[in-house]
């Protein structure tokens, strides 16, 4: 393809989703309910289903990540009220006729129709954060080896130690040290706990490009 496709990035947060689809090869555009100011790409803010139910034809593909804490389960067990966002957002893509990639924690996957799951280890990063993926619009995604979690989780609250996988939830220990391992590093402690590490999403990205180069484009 002789530019760079468009993406639209929904539900962006502080992008590191968009990170690794701009790796990819794609022209990104991000859009949040909330000002993202820390969004290193260009940025829209405002409501993303209706965005995409509007505007996502005129992007080359979609990517989504809609609010996870609906499907988490220590929300959930707290009895917290969340939006369940992933229907919705289905209804949404699958109206612009783009390929398309839902994400989501591991307590949506019932609420997702065959996904593929990446974690950390596949890519060499200190925390294993499995993510889900439900792909539609015609792209089907590759499920690789899914390595053991054999790893030691280092405790809430300290370092990791040589040997063990991180957990960057909460008020977890070294910002700068989940930066670099993330490779994220114009986040913050917020953004780093949501965020999607970019190696998934270059990872995925490269088998979107593959697809839309062998994809006849539509209007």
């Amino acid at each position: 393809m002789p530019d760079r496709p468009r993406l639209l990035d929904a539900f962006c947060c502080q992008g590191g989703a968009s990170a690794g689809y701009a790796a990819a090869g794609f022209d990104v555009t991000g859009i949040d309910l909330h000002p993202q100011p820390r969004y290193p790409f260009p940025f829209i803010q405002g409501d993303a289903i209706a965005y995409i139910a509007e505007h996502g034809h005129e992007y080359d593909a979609i990517a989504a990540s809609p609010p996870c804490q609906g499907y988490t389960d220590c929300q959930v067990l707290q009895g917290n009220d969340h939006p369940m966002l992933i229907a919705p957002t289905r209804e949404a893509v699958n109206s612009t006729g783009r390929p398309w990639i839902i994400e989501n924690v591991p307590g949506a996957v019932p609420h997702l129709i065959d996904p593929v799951v990446l974690c950390g280890a596949m890519f060499g990063l200190g925390t294993y954060r499995d993510r889900y993926f439900e792909a539609g619009g015609g792209l089907v995604l590759t499920q690789p080896p899914h390595p053991r979690h054999d790893k030691p989780i280092t405790k809430m609250g300290r370092p990791r130690r040589p040997g063990e996988m991180a957990h960057y939830v909460g008020n977890f220990s070294g910002v700068q040290s989940a930066r670099d391992d993330l490779g994220v590093p114009w986040m913050n402690r917020e953004g780093i706990r949501e965020c999607i590490p970019p190696a998934y999403t270059q990872h995925l990205g490269s088998q979107l490009l593959t697809h839309l180069a062998a994809t006849p484009a539509t209007a």
